[in-house]
């Protein structure tokens, strides 16, 4: 009943979103000195901008408010109810988010990371699965419209099991973690931090490394608010430069980074450096190449993964409808690069 009555309040603030232009959202003022940010608790650069306070000292005059989100389907719907104006999300939910019927208008700005094994499917000890075929009549987790529930359809794909033959369970990291203790269910797909509890006591089935390697990657991205984007495009610098100088600081100092990560999560520095390595993190010029978000003049390959994702979920009954390349192309955010990131 809670999820039903979730999907209904989404629909309805769909609704009322789309009788507007989206120029009426909470961020269309430029007068307004105030963003809101949405960050996920995974390990990645975004932590470590909200850890060293790198946006508010690039920013001061602005009021800037960080909140956490258990999932990329929560931060959807915090998009739709016009309360958020730059977030962390994972490219599943972007891709569904830029479908019918969700249409949320805005735009992706950064490749915080690409999935590695950092997201895995993990067989709990004792079930006596040993490949993801095995998951047949069992009970998996993982939360819904998330990188890692993309990836979990993408792994049974793979290995020819529908999803109508597995029970597939919604739960976020968190409730993953206590329904393993109890036993309540058979594997999971999640990230880290959850995933390393996992580990502990299960058996890794695949990585969202190796789906990556077979043509399924999913990422976790930065996206801004379209209405906040043009009315204050030099913020929207502040943060992609401030976002740059955290993955420059993952690569040239990891210890450091690690520390900020581990104040954020509630870990060991050592534990959090070695879950920062099992994510894979692009240079900050890396970001305006073909590969990516590209530039003015060529938006990247980013949109194509985009519109692939969305296909994969059209096939599975998730979104009504694949957006046009042309419309997620204007959804990727290349003004200023690549002399931004420079």
């Amino acid at each position: 009943m809670k999820k039903l009555l979730t999907g209904l309040t989404v629909l309805l603030l769909a609704a009322v979103a789309g009788c507007g232009d989206g120029a009426a959202s909470g961020g269309a003022d430029p007068e307004r000195k105030t963003i809101r940010i949405a960050y996920q608790a995974f390990p990645s650069g975004d932590l470590v901008v909200k850890n060293q306070g790198l946006l508010e000292k690039a920013l001061p005059d602005y009021k800037i408010t960080w909140t956490k989100f258990d999932s990329g389907a929560d931060i959807n719907t915090a998009f739709v109810a016009r309360s958020l104006d730059i977030a962390a999300i994972g490219s599943s939910p972007v891709a569904r988010g830029l479908s019918a019927p969700l249409n949320i208008p805005y735009r992706v700005a950064f490749v915080l990371d690409v999935a590695g094994d950092n997201e895995a499917l993990v067989a709990r000890n004792g079930t006596g699965i040993t490949g993801v075929a095995g998951l047949r009549g069992k009970k998996v987790a993982t939360p819904f419209a998330s990188t890692a529930h993309y990836s979990l359809l993408a792994a049974l794909a793979q290995a020819g099991v529908k999803e109508s033959e597995v029970t597939v369970v919604d739960l976020e990291p968190q409730d993953i973690q206590a329904a393993w203790g109890r036993g309540d269910i058979d594997a999971a797909y999640t990230w880290l931090p959850s995933l390393a509890e996992v580990k502990k006591t299960g058996k890794v089935l695949v990585s969202s490394r190796q789906l990556a390697t077979a043509g399924k990657p999913t990422l976790d991205l930065g996206v801004v608010s379209t209405a906040f984007a043009d009315a204050h495009p030099d913020a929207v610098d502040a943060w992609r430069k401030a976002e740059a100088q955290a993955l420059d600081l993952i690569a040239s100092d990891p210890a450091s980074a690690a520390k900020a990560v581990a104040a954020e999560l509630n870990l060991s520095p050592q534990d959090a450096q070695f879950q920062l390595s099992q994510g894979v993190f692009l240079k900050p010029t890396d970001l305006s190449t073909p590969e990516w978000l590209g530039t003015e003049g060529k938006v990247g390959k980013l949109a194509e993964n985009l519109v692939a994702a969305a296909q994969f979920l059209k096939e599975q009954q998730k979104i009504d409808a694949v957006p046009a390349l042309a419309d997620v192309q204007k959804a990727i955010y290349v003004k200023g690069l690549p002399d931004v990131l420079g």
